[in-house]
């Protein structure tokens, strides 16, 4: 970057100018210098892998190092209020702020050079200044996150007295707090900490300029090469002289735009352009030298501003004033210092002599105590005339000009689409990648390698957002989608198709929320999109970053909520494309050796220690929010993550096995942080663990030992029915073992019957089980009926029995006969099975199937059944294999005898009064064969006493059925 007429009244401009920008960090305002205040002054001196000075000072011309620029921060410039108007109580913490100070104080006794290993965070700083009380408090999140920190406070709640793991809670965490310092020191705050998508991979600067940031601590030289630069290694480069290299491995790139022909170059380096916003937008023609000339009439007071012809000008003003004309030259001429309550008294009376002083009135007292000068003192009067003046920010967006005006004077370094990879030179040779905060990347042409694509439309083609986000009232009613075979031919699917196709039939269907697998960038589309290479980037087999946006935002205008699957416990090993030795080192983003690689699966272990790995997961997390309005995520198998053995372990359900030598506490660590930030800076989004160990405090707040989670996955209830269907004669099947997999404590457990699970195992769906096993015998002159109604209570009593959330599988809600296979070589690579058989909904049982599944749907709309507490058992034969139990208002009574009718059946309620028979899978339009009479659909209890209940019901229940009643009138006895 060139500085044009750098005289030491431009240089105090430039300072100051950035050091507004630095306060009213509020304004969408370009970053100072290279966009990353993380690379200027964190206060941490040290070193990743060898420490280098910083070359900022240089760029300055100073001699001052970082640590001693970080010893006085920017935001001093902003002065604290007086006591008397302003009371801090005020103001709540900073999200992600807890146990932490309010401003970045330099910590005392802190050695120059000092090493910052962030493997090392299990043990506190010992030189942690005190923290206020207040601080220690953390706001209060919707949904019940409450302010008193227990770090063993569900265990009260579910009754649990181990000792082991309440030790284990505690020590977890003190870890967390340690972690909390460690990220706040680098980055503030969470919220800071999951913004890394704003300063590192590719963006536009305001001053005609691309600038690129990459972390990799383990390179020696960093570039870029693309079709811009013809792939050169060496035309565009990290440089000294532009913040290159970091001490903590993050790399700086900037792509100055190239001068027209004839064009000269502007006459200011902070020249700024619009190219975003609208399309003509500041191109008024406003000179510059106008501008300055406004600003100090009218908004400078006078003395405010002048020119400097010395860096040490204001020193020698200063000792003049203390010392005079004359001063002492040595430390004998010096003589004894007054103290300093003496030199402020002096001070004082001079200004107040001094009447014609304009300056603000700001006054620091020594009492001997550390970061004295953070103790600021103002008068009442000059705090609100400072209040009152705000930075002269208007005049330089008057000042900037419009994308015209840069388009005819500037031609861009990187275009719209082209395609670049990041270059390194490492111990072991170079070494291209695709950039890890990538957003767009798409296969080589030899399909050997992918590449990233710069993805800047212009103003007119920038995707619109037309709707805002729906809120799920009741319950999360599920629907689980892959883009690539939503659609009936054999190919891949695209985004665009799925929003024209799938999505109004999602609606119709009367589901509120679509969750979305194998969305972000993968190599392998066998995998399902669970070995993610690229994870910033959207699949660009399914189309553009523009088409996934139209998605989001047609399901949000449908009223649905959009979930994510997102796969944060491990990641694709491949070597070319992913993160898998990305700057050459093993242990880069994941763990070297053994534990940096899953034992079964072939993936890598990311290193949940490192604050460098956690700012990028975090941001990931934030990105797909902020970026394309993400609702919500489903964290994939976090039993790989929790554990060293990745989960295949024999799990007995002792406590123990929660907190022995092989559970990861740093993951824990890791996904108490993802929800903390998510809910505090998104605080209606939903959060799903996936956990087959129903590892203990999922689903409880983080402030009571809980990790945070909204909803758990409820993994047993579908191998539980897989297990019956398969290896279960329908006649032996145990109605107290299903129950007992189906009813949870946990309030919160969203159950499924049958989801994705059986394109990745080999399995197939339940209708091919069931219509196609021949296990089943027929008892309907309409072949496969009856078979069919054997799937609609197993879908009923999985979904009645949920914990307020329901999942159901693309194609699963009309009984898609064939499994799901991704092409693959065992089969040929083969789409023949990679598709959805949408024609179905029309014909036969499957048509039935589907009525049935969108009045289930429509009656939780309309009722809210699932969100009524929890079920109560009343009946469980495992004779007359009947099952009864109530929800709120609600009877349910479940069939599952494949051969015998029960008549005149009765079970037990605790409620006297008429009950109305609201759904029942036997009737004709459901395919069944229709026994029950209108006359029977309005029941009235009697007073005999049945499964300990005061009243009871006699019902006429046919084989294989289900029936639900409401409660529409009370009898009082």
């Amino acid at each position: 970057m060139n500085f044009p007429n750098s005289t030491g009244s431009d240089l105090d401009f430039f300072l100051f100018f950035f050091g507004v920008r630095w306060i009213a960090g509020s304004l969408s305002l370009p970053k100072p210098l290279t966009g990353c205040p993380r690379l200027l002054g964190r206060g941490l001196p040290s070193a990743r892998r060898g420490s280098r000075p910083s070359v900022l000072p240089s760029l300055l011309g100073h001699d001052t190092t970082v640590e001693t620029m970080a010893s006085c921060p920017l935001f001093l410039m902003t002065p604290r209020p007086p006591p008397a108007l302003v009371d801090a109580s005020r103001f709540p913490p900073l999200a992600g702020s807890a146990d932490l100070p309010t401003s970045r104080r330099p910590r005392p006794g802190r050695r120059h050079g000092h090493r910052c290993d962030s493997s090392s965070s299990s043990s506190a700083p010992r030189d942690r200044p005190p923290r206020p009380r207040q601080q220690r408090q953390r706001s209060q999140r919707p949904g019940g996150r409450g302010d008193v920190v227990d770090p063993v406070g569900f265990l009260a709640k579910l009754g649990v007295s181990d000792r082991a793991f309440a030790q284990f809670l505690r020590d977890r965490h003190k870890a967390l707090k340690d972690r909390r310092w460690e990220l706040c020191s680098r980055f503030i705050d969470l919220k800071e900490a999951s913004s890394g998508f704003e300063l590192l991979g590719m963006h536009r600067h305001r001053q005609h300029r691309i600038d690129f940031m990459e972390w990799a601590p383990g390179a020696r030289y960093c570039s870029l090469v693309g079709d811009f630069n013809e792939w050169s290694p060496t035309e565009n480069c990290a440089r000294e002289g532009h913040l290159g290299h970091d001490d903590f491995g993050y790399w700086f790139i900037i792509l100055e735009d190239k001068l027209r022909d004839g064009q000269e170059p502007d006459e200011y380096f902070f020249q700024e352009y619009n190219y975003v916003d609208d399309y003509d937008k500041g191109d008024n023609g406003v000179d510059a030298e106008e501008i300055m000339h406004r600003m100090k009439e009218e908004y400078w007071e006078p003395g405010e501003i002048r020119s400097r012809k010395s860096q040490l000008e204001m020193v020698v003003k200063l000792y003049e004033q203390m010392f005079g004309p004359n001063g002492p030259q040595t430390e004998e001429e010096l003589g004894e210092i007054p103290d300093a309550q003496t030199r402020y008294n002096e001070w004082k009376s001079l200004q107040k002599a001094d009447s014609s002083s304009l300056s603000p009135s700001y006054d620091i007292i020594d009492n001997g105590q550390p970061f004295d000068i953070f103790n600021v003192v103002t008068d009442r009067a000059s705090f609100e005339k400072f209040q009152a003046k705000k930075p002269p920010l208007a005049y330089w967006v008057e000042m900037r000009k419009g994308r015209k005006a840069w388009l005819e004077k500037y031609v861009p370094t990187i275009s719209h689409k082209d395609k670049y990879r990041v270059y390194f030179n490492t111990p072991d040779g170079a070494l291209e990648r695709v950039p890890a905060w990538a957003t767009y990347v798409l296969p080589d042409t030899e399909g050997k390698q992918s590449y990233a694509v710069h993805w800047e439309p212009p103003p007119e083609e920038i995707y619109k957002w037309r709707f805002g986000r729906p809120k799920v009232k009741g319950s999360l009613r599920i629907y689980e989608s892959h883009v690539g075979i939503s659609g009936s031919e054999q190919k891949v699917s695209s985004f665009q198709e799925f929003t024209s196709k799938v999505l109004p039939h999602i609606k119709n269907s009367g589901y509120n929320a679509v969750q979305l697998i194998g969305v972000v960038e993968h190599k392998d589309y066998s995998s399902v999109g669970y070995k993610v290479t690229n994870y910033f980037a959207v699949s660009s087999r399914f189309g553009t970053p523009d088409d996934f946006k139209k998605l989001v935002d047609e399901a949000h205008g449908l009223g649905l909520v959009v979930l994510l699957d997102i796969v944060h416990s491990y990641a694709s090993a491949d070597e070319l494309v992913g993160l898998s030795l990305f700057d050459g080192s093993n242990d880069c983003y994941f763990h070297s050796g053994k534990r940096g690689h899953h034992k079964y699966w072939g993936t890598r272990m990311f290193k949940y220690d490192d604050v460098d790995v956690l700012h990028f997961l975090l941001s990931n997390l934030n990105w797909w929010v902020t970026e394309y309005r993400i609702d919500g995520f489903q964290f994939h198998s976090l039993s790989s993550m929790l554990y060293t053995h990745n989960g295949f372990s024999t799990f007995t359900g002792a406590m123990e096995e929660y907190c022995n030598q092989y559970v990861d506490k740093d993951a824990l660590i890791y996904l108490i942080l993802a929800n903390e930030m998510l809910h505090d800076l998104h605080p209606d989004i939903i959060t799903i663990a996936e956990d087959a160990t129903f590892y203990p405090g999922l689903c409880e707040l983080t402030t009571q030992g809980g990790l945070g989670f909204d909803y758990c996955v409820n993994l047993s209830v579908p191998e539980m029915w897989l297990w019956h269907l398969e290896n279960v004669p329908e006649q032996e099947w145990s109605m107290s073992k299903i129950m007992k997999v189906l009813v949870s404590r946990n309030q919160n457990m969203l159950s499924y019957v049958e989801n994705h699970n059986q394109s990745i195992s080999g399995r197939k769906s339940f209708a091919e089980i069931i219509l196609n096993s021949g296990k089943f015998s027929i008892r309907s002159v309409d072949d496969g009926l009856m078979e069919a109604s054997l799937l609609k209570i197993i879908k009923l009593i999985t979904f009645t029995t949920s914990g307020g959330a329901y999942l159901n599988f693309m194609g699963n809600e009309f009984a898609h006969p064939k499994r799901v296979e991704f092409p693959m070589s065992s089969n040929d690579y083969s789409f023949r099975l990679a598709n959805r058989q949408w024609e179905l909904l029309d014909k036969g049982f499957h048509k039935h199937f589907f009525d049935f599944d969108k009045d289930v749907m429509s009656l939780d709309e309309n009722e809210r059944i699932i969100s009524k507490g929890s079920p109560s058992i009343h009946h469980c034969d495992d004779t007359s294999m009947v099952i009864c139990f109530t929800r709120g208002p609600f009877l349910f009574v479940f069939n599952f005898n494949p051969e015998v009718s029960h008549q005149s059946y009765l079970v037990g309620v605790d409620e006297a009064g008429e009950y109305q028979l609201i759904l029942n899978t036997d009737e004709t339009k459901y395919g069944g064969r229709g026994e029950l009479k209108s006359s029977q659909y309005v029941r009235r209890t009697c007073d005999k006493r049945v499964d300990g209940c005061r009243n009871s019901l006699e019902l006429s229940l046919p084989l294989r059925s289900a029936q639900v009643y409401k409660l529409v009138r009370i009898l009082r006895i």
